[in-house]
């Protein structure tokens, strides 16, 4: 097991860069920045968006309303270079990495954008200090890696230091299972130290019990449905024909099952109730729901916001080396052909936790009646485990659900 061996390095380990971080507050260009997760984050920690670029119309007219002054351009393939800034963000698209996805891969129509990325890095004058990337940890797995494997190889042959770890939301205190990687890069900073240089155990996940509320989707698998205790499962973008898919919440003490409020998904993102509200100017109120499945947590960004103004540490001691083609793990660092696994978890710190009960605040719509006698029945077709309470409540809901009946015309 990886705990029981004796951490050394393979060889002499890699050259570490002397410059320390900047305690000054860096002036930020956003790339694919959707609803200003990322920034909005880094704004709590001091830090300025000079920067955006944003394609969707809606979420464009979010990041005005909460950016204002700042320049938003459209279509990043349309930038020659950047202006001279000291960090470079880009969220690039995950929908060919994700596990919902059509898994095409880094190579896929969408997520090959990250591309221009490493063009306007190119291209660019003066390269910011730091670099963050950002998407979904299933990156490290599909198509053995290869994904992750392109990033941090365009990285080296740039000359950059790297280091990636898989974050938790739930970290932050929020009730929202929703795990991130990030990848922050530099040629003249360490990035180990901000990003893995503090860590936890994470906070109290307690197994179910009798009052505590769980969160699942009705409108995906057959024995996966996301279940999640004390939390809802990780917000998703919806339908590719713009219909709504957010989760619902069950509730053992009075047996209710209800949709929350859209406010309370931005909530559970770490915005302000209504941060998504200017998208309606330009599309549809369900629009809302895609936006804030599509975003960074902003808790996530103003955690690593603060870490790179702090003067911080990194014990290498019991790291690893990866071996070549190895699956890859859930944090590492590396650089120059050379990469070390790290021991730190997805929980860098360990907020409080509050009940999900309690923290939704807003007003609750119960699901339809014919959405809880689909899922019951395909919970009951393919024997998904879940709760018996929760299968009774289920069924009360189910039970008033009338089938539409065919009118064959007379002939």
């Amino acid at each position: 097991m990886r705990q029981q061996r004796l951490p050394h390095y393979e060889c002499d380990p890699p050259p570490i860069p002397i410059e320390t971080s900047s305690t000054k507050p860096l002036q930020v260009a956003g790339l694919f920045a959707g609803i200003g997760g990322v920034e909005a984050g880094f704004s709590i920690a001091g830090h300025h968006s000079k920067f955006l670029c944003e394609i969707d119309d809606a979420a464009s007219a979010v990041l005005r309303a909460h950016f204002p002054g700042t320049e938003i351009v459209a279509d990043i393939r349309d930038i020659p270079c950047l202006p001279d800034t000291g960090l470079l963000a880009a969220g690039f698209p995950c929908q060919d990495l994700s596990i919902s996805g059509p898994r095409g891969g880094i190579s896929g129509q969408r997520s090959s954008l990250v591309q221009h990325v490493f063009r306007l890095l190119d291209t660019t004058a003066t390269a910011p200090r730091w670099l963050l990337l950002e998407n979904v940890p299933f990156m490290l797995e599909l198509q053995k890696g290869e994904g992750m494997r392109y990033l941090l190889n365009e990285l080296e042959r740039r000359g950059y230091f790297w280091a990636y770890r898989v974050v938790d939301t739930r970290a932050f205190g929020l009730p929202h299972r929703r795990r991130r990687l990030l990848l922050l890069a530099s040629r003249t900073c360490d990035p180990a130290p901000p990003l893995l240089g503090c860590d936890t155990n994470g906070p109290a996940l307690a197994p179910f019990d009798q009052d505590a509320a769980c969160g699942f989707y009705w409108t995906e698998g057959h024995r996966g449905i996301g279940w999640s205790v004390n939390c809802v499962p990780p917000i998703k973008v919806g339908s590719g024909l713009g219909i709504p898919s957010a989760p619902a919440v069950w509730d053992p003490r009075d047996g209710s099952i209800f949709q929350p409020h859209i406010n309370d998904l931005e909530r559970l993102q770490g915005f302000d109730p209504d941060w998504t509200i200017p998208a309606e100017t330009v599309a549809t109120p369900s629009v809302r729901w895609r936006l804030v499945g599509n975003s960074v947590s902003v808790p996530l960004a103003a955690w690593l916001g603060h870490r790179l103004l702090a003067t911080t540490e990194y014990d290498r001691s019991r790291d690893w080396p990866i071996p070549e083609r190895a699956a890859w793990p859930q944090a590492a660092w590396g650089c120059a052909g050379r990469g070390y696994e790290s021991c730190v978890s997805m929980w860098p710190v360990s907020a409080q936790l509050p009940p999900l009960t309690d923290f939704l605040s807003y007003e609750r719509q119960p699901i339809s009646t014919r959405a809880a006698a689909g899922l019951l029945n395909r919970l009951t077709k393919h024997g998904a485990i879940v709760p018996d309470r929760f299968r009774a409540d289920l069924k009360k809901v189910a039970e008033t659900y009338t089938s539409p009946v065919s009118i064959v015309p007379e002939v």
